[in-house]
């Protein structure tokens, strides 16, 4: 039996999904390592403890799969930056892990650069290979960036590029990814191959339309635009608002809520983040306010009632790598429109799974929402194609292809 050392340094796969650093990683994490273990491989994940109350160690992804939290600097969240401090220190807590229970592993399956760094560490101790995936890439989140704010510094790019350099494998999402880190990066492509996220089809399948709403305390009647994400100026959600401010004004059958799942909207103005401020101050100045419901984070569990009840999901973002959300949208019989930017050009069918839509183009989104909401026969076709479409992504597929990738290495 293969034993892999799955390290994810800056998140935990169990956390709740819509914070600052929640997001499509975790669930790729998770779910991953939950379809590992059913096909019989080992995993052990390693995160940093960011809470001294958690067991350092627990068994909640099954198959006698651990997630282990290693102590590496204060036990509370930091910011990215100051985190990179402390991976030497995280590397070592991994080691001692390790020895301490008489495990060796044969691979390391790192995700983001981080975690990959901590990866180069214990390489070179173990004597075994690589495995790494970036999930996003600083320079591409620096072309999009508009200010220096939001662009990453040169630790981060730097220390991508010395990942590229340990790692024996790297697996990218995508065909864009895979020409991103060829043009941005100049990596060698005799490491890089394409194997996507996939999708948990046991929990994000279609539930009856009049069922989830009922579960999530919603009219039957009430027509929802869905948005999951965190809450970020790449994410795109301005786009979203203003698109929706025009759909009001459009002849459809019902009006449609904008309902956003993500982020912290509930407290005080002073612990708000500043999107989150910047949003709810665009939907009081477009007179939204009533037509844009901030839910904040919601657990998996729920997610596809949500999924479900919606008539569709949108993702305006400025860069996605994949687009985790859209998939699992898709697996619940939900359309997709998307921004044609990264993994989301490839993953959404224009016209049969959903709609492109240009990047910041409010206008083009507001056509494709109006034309998919006031079109029944539309939004059912497009529903049960994306549900086909999303099967062809269950982890039971893209699993295989890892395991693959792993007994090659071996």
């Amino acid at each position: 039996m293969l034993n892999i050392a799955m390290i994810s340094y800056h998140t935990c796969p169990l956390a709740t999904l819509g914070g600052k650093d929640t997001g499509g990683m975790n669930v790729y994490v998770r779910d991953l390592t939950a379809e590992l273990g059913r096909q019989g491989i080992h995993v052990d994940v390693f995160t940093r403890s960011q809470d001294e109350h958690v067991p350092h160690v627990l068994h909640d992804l099954g198959f006698g799969n651990r997630v282990v939290h290693i102590p590496a600097g204060p036990e509370q969240p930091m910011p990215k930056k100051e985190l990179a401090g402390y991976i030497p220190q995280f590397a070592e807590g991994i080691r001692q892990f390790a020895a301490e229970r008489g495990i060796r592993y044969d691979v390391i399956h790192s995700h983001y650069w981080m975690s990959g760094l901590a990866a180069e560490q214990l390489k070179a101790e173990w004597n075994i290979p690589i495995v790494h995936m970036f999930h996003t890439l600083g320079e591409m989140k620096n072309r999009i960036a508009t200010n220096d704010a939001e662009k990453e510094g040169a630790y981060r790019l730097d220390g991508e590029r010395q990942v590229l350099r340990a790692a024996d494998v790297i697996i990218a999402a995508t065909l864009a990814e895979q020409a991103q880190l060829q043009w941005l990066y100049k990596a060698d492509m005799r490491k890089v191959t394409i194997i996507p996220p996939g999708v948990d089809t046991c929990h994000f399948y279609p539930i009856p339309p009049d069922e989830a709403k009922d579960y999530i305390g919603i009219p039957k009647e009430d027509r929802m635009v869905l948005f999951v994400g965190r809450i970020e100026p790449l994410k795109g959600v301005d786009t979203l608002i203003k698109a929706m401010s025009c759909l009001c004004i459009n002849e459809i059958e019902r009006p449609a809520y904008l309902v956003v799942i993500g982020g912290d909207p509930n407290v005080p103005a002073e612990q708000m983040s500043v999107e989150m401020t910047r949003l709810q101050g665009l939907c009081h100045d477009l007179c939204m306010d009533r037509m844009v419901v901030f839910l904040g984070k919601r657990g998996q569990d729920t997610l596809p009632y949500y999924y479900s009840a919606a008539d569709v999901l949108v993702m305006p973002s400025h860069y996605e790598s994949f687009g985790m959300v859209a998939l699992e949208a898709m697996a619940c019989g939900t359309p997709v429109v998307a921004s044609q930017v990264g993994g989301l050009a490839f993953l959404i069918q224009d016209g049969v799974t959903g709609f492109h839509v240009p990047d910041q183009d409010e206008d083009a989104l507001c056509d494709r929402l109006t034309r998919i909401l006031g079109n029944p026969s539309l939004l059912e076709q497009m529903g049960k194609a994306s549900a086909d479409y999303a099967r062809k992504y269950a982890w039971s597929h893209i699993a295989g292809q890892l395991m693959g990738v792993y007994q090659e290495l071996v």
